[in-house]
């Protein structure tokens, strides 16, 4: 029984799909402006975690996830700066072009971190006409009002918004959350629909937006929070199950997704929203000034990959604060890395499959079951990863062990299946040699002839290291 962390009633509940074994989930994706960071990385892996759960544990899931193509302002001022005209005038590029590019880097980060294609992937652009229907429904219904630069929406029709993150309305005050611009009833209100301004930039010229539209209300560009509630609406239905996002999302974008949707069809879109904490780096937030922001060309520049990153995230729980530092990634690539040895080795080993004993059938059965355990505890996958080594060191025959931690990869994505043939190499007969006479010694217990064949090994650039299924050689 799946048990998982509901940010909208603060406990742990169980999982239950609206139509099971379907289930329905939306996930915010980046908007793309600027080069993928680890930041993000976090979140989309710890969406893939959930997704391969719910896999593991037979459902059929659908995900939906946005790329937010459009300009929107960082706040709802007329000064607010739009992230995606400011990254074409940055790059001397067109907004579609920047589009374009950011799109790309982000689909090849999430498939370097072996994370799973959405089965729906929206873009804003393509879904402008889904998000006019859907304020002119708010309209209808009385939940918006016009000021010189926008359509708004009246956050104080709803006696209980920001029950998402635990504020009361009454509680939040003009400049706290966004600035209070002219024409605003609330601070809390937010834009649904603004209307076409020039945009100033660094040598004072105002310069026209790219991205425009025609709508009932005038030239324009939508809100960024619209258009994940017409999207959702479209693939997924008034009502599905799982939404996912960052802790950043809470206070404000699914604050105000939850508002549109109560205000348009009268209720809360997803049964289930689920967030993953923040990542640090070397204890302080990521920040540009800083300069502590990190996206995959950083890490390989210093001969890390993504999967590194993937496992340093299995090491924590999604909902604490990871903090990142090079030295736990370097950490967590050793491990990594021996664990695809490890693997590599027992799949070479062919032990013939044997009658086991009742303890070793009762240790295989133990070792699943705790795994099974960590995985519906509100996905304790530092525990779950913990299962798997423990198996991977026990003395369950080779070919249960092999099977055993390919079996729990399904959820970890760790892709040992497919590591296992590159880390595979033709070693040299004279290795091969010096590695077996290496053996012998240290059987006889003659460590110091052990250590010297040790020593000829690494001057020819081999490696190995020693484990229970015997010893794996490897290029240094």
């Amino acid at each position: 029984m799946l048990r998982i962390f509901n940010t909208l009633t603060k406990k742990i509940e169980e999982f239950k799909a609206i139509d099971s074994p379907k289930v329905g989930m939306y996930s915010c994706g980046p908007t793309v402006y600027d080069f993928t960071h680890i930041g993000h990385f976090r979140t989309y892996v710890g969406t893939d975690i959930l997704i391969r759960v719910l896999k593991y544990f037979e459902y059929e899931v659908r995900q939906v996830m946005n790329i937010t193509d459009v300009g929107h302002l960082v706040s709802d001022s007329d000064s607010g700066e739009d992230k995606m005209e400011k990254g074409a005038r940055r790059e001397k590029k067109t907004v579609w072009e920047i589009a374009d590019f950011y799109s790309n880097d982000f689909f090849e980060a999430m498939k370097k971190l072996n994370v799973l294609k959405p089965n729906v992937i929206s873009k804003a652009t393509d879904n402008i006409s889904e998000m006019i229907e859907l304020i002119k429904i708010l309209e209808e219904n009385g939940f918006t009002y016009k000021t010189d630069d926008g359509l708004y929406f009246d956050s104080r029709k709803l006696s209980d918004y920001g029950k998402l993150a635990g504020q009361n309305i009454n509680d939040l005050k003009a400049g706290a959350r966004i600035e209070m611009v002219k024409g605003k009833r609330n601070p809390t209100d937010f834009a649904l629909w603004k209307f076409s301004s020039l945009l100033p930039n660094s040598s004072g010229q105002a310069l026209k937006r790219e991205m425009e539209w025609e709508s009932p209300w005038g030239v324009g560009f939508p809100g960024w929070h619209i258009e994940c509630s017409a999207m959702s609406k479209k693939y997924l239905g008034k009502k599905f199950d799982i939404h996912t996002g960052g802790v950043d999302h809470i206070s404000i974008h699914h604050t105000n997704e939850i508002a549109q949707s109560e205000g348009a069809f009268g209720n809360i879109p997803a049964n289930y929203w689920i967030h993953f904490n923040f990542l640090m780096v070397n204890g302080q937030k990521m920040s540009k000034s800083t300069g502590n922001i990190f996206n995959q060309y950083d890490l390989e520049d210093k001969e890390f990959s993504l999967m590194d990153c993937r496992y340093l995230f299995l090491s924590c729980h999604y909902r604490d604060v990871l903090n990142f530092t090079w030295e736990s990634l370097e950490g967590a690539r050793t491990a990594y890395k021996n664990l695809k040895l490890l693997v590599s080795n027992l799949s070479k080993t062919s032990d013939e499959r044997i009658s086991l004993s009742n303890e070793k059938l009762a240790k295989i059965d133990n070792f699943r079951n705790q795994f099974i355990i960590s995985l519906e505890n509100d996905l304790n996958i530092p525990q779950a990863l913990a299962m798997l080594w423990q198996v991977a060191k026990s003395n369950i025959p080779s070919s249960d062990k092999r099977d055993l931690i390919l079996d729990f990869d399904q959820v970890l994505g760790l892709n040992l299946k497919e590591e296992q043939s590159e880390s595979l190499l033709i070693v040299p007969e004279n290795v091969k040699e010096l590695a077996s006479i290496r053996e012998k010694y240290r059987k006889e217990k003659k460590w110091q002839e052990s250590d010297e064949i040790r020593k000829k090994i690494e001057a020819l650039g081999y490696g190995f290291k020693d484990s229970l299924s015997g010893t794996v050689i490897y290029k240094k």
